[in-house]
């Protein structure tokens, strides 16, 4: 007898790597219902009752209908945010407030439901200073690192380590007449810094001189690792010049994963490192939400069945 209970997608209309995996899971004979928050209460309309058995309910989009008891495994990715352009700001502001602790309080609370990942779980991994304290926990090599607002401090953390890069502690949308672009990791020297980094915060850590960086995807049980050649600081600003190279994690390399992995509650994780001159591998970040598929192009590596297998729970 066929498994009719539905895995829900909860992301943005552009999505390929949300695509792509919808795609397999359909071949599998898997139910799928893909929402976006941005299409809620337009086109996306929820139910959702508190009983005794946990939440009980439904998820409604223009084509499909979700019984919230009955979903077996979400998979969330990218969905766009709440938009409310019809009425004032401060109205907009209440409703879309309403629209996060509710539907999204819905959407985190589903009874026997796999997450991939827990959308709370994302937010707590996607803090840069605590997912690399907990790299240091796990026992990965994690290169001096400086958070601060205060220039002085920035100018002795470079010259007490020579070569240090800058990098954002997260990358929002970045308009440049228009264009969306990304703040980029770069080599900052200690004139380089001046009193506007008391504006904010800002990330500043030792440069490994390395080698080759590797990408590990891990994926339920499953971890694909991916070392990756090219002569740049940061590979995600030329992927015309990189080359792609399946690898074994080393085995401390994956006991430490897994520690890591727990310690935020994730089953997916997309970690990357950079190997120094004496072959060490050194954590730099893990992204609970990050891009695979390309790789998977690249390289052969089967991702995308091993996430529909885990979405479907086969085992």
């Amino acid at each position: 007898m066929s498994d009719t209970r539905p895995v829900l997608v909860v992301t943005s209309l552009y999505d390929p790597t949300a695509d792509v995996v919808i795609s397999e899971l359909h071949d599998r004979g898997v139910p799928v219902v893909r929402l976006d928050s941005g299409d809620f209460p337009a086109s996306l309309s929820v139910e959702a009752e508190i009983t005794a058995n946990g939440v009980q309910g439904q998820l409604v989009t223009p084509s499909r209908t979700a019984d919230l008891a009955a979903v077996r495994a979400l998979y969330y990715r990218r969905p766009s945010g709440f938009a409310f352009p019809h009425v004032s700001e401060q109205d907009a502001r209440f409703a879309a407030t309403q629209a996060r602790y509710g539907l999204g309080g819905v959407v985190a609370a589903l009874p026997g439901c796999l997450y991939v990942n827990h959308p709370h779980r994302i937010g707590d991994a996607e803090f840069k200073p605590s997912g690399l304290a907990a790299a240091v926990d796990a026992g990965f090599l994690v290169p001096p690192t400086l958070i601060t607002s205060n220039a002085d401090a920035a100018r002795a953390f470079v010259k007490r380590h020579g070569s240090v890069v800058y990098k954002p502690l997260h990358n929002p949308v970045y308009l440049v007449d228009g264009v969306s672009n990304v703040v980029k990791i770069a080599e900052v020297a200690e004139e380089d810094i001046n009193d506007s980094v008391a504006g904010t915060a800002h990330l500043f850590q030792q440069r490994v001189h390395k080698t080759a960086d590797v990408r590990v995807t891990v994926i339920g049980d499953r971890m694909f690792s991916v070392r990756i050649d090219s002569d740049l600081l940061d590979w995600r600003t030329d992927y015309s010049r990189l080359t792609y190279t399946p690898v074994e994690a080393p085995s401390g390399i994956r006991r430490a994963l897994r520690r890591y992995i727990d310690h935020f509650g994730l089953v997916f994780g997309a970690f990357d490192f950079c190997v120094g001159e004496d072959g060490g591998w050194w954590f730099l970040e893990c992204n609970p939400s990050g891009q695979w598929y390309w790789l998977e192009s690249e390289t052969g590596l089967p991702m995308c069945a091993a996430l529909a297998d885990l979405l479907e729970r086969k085992s």
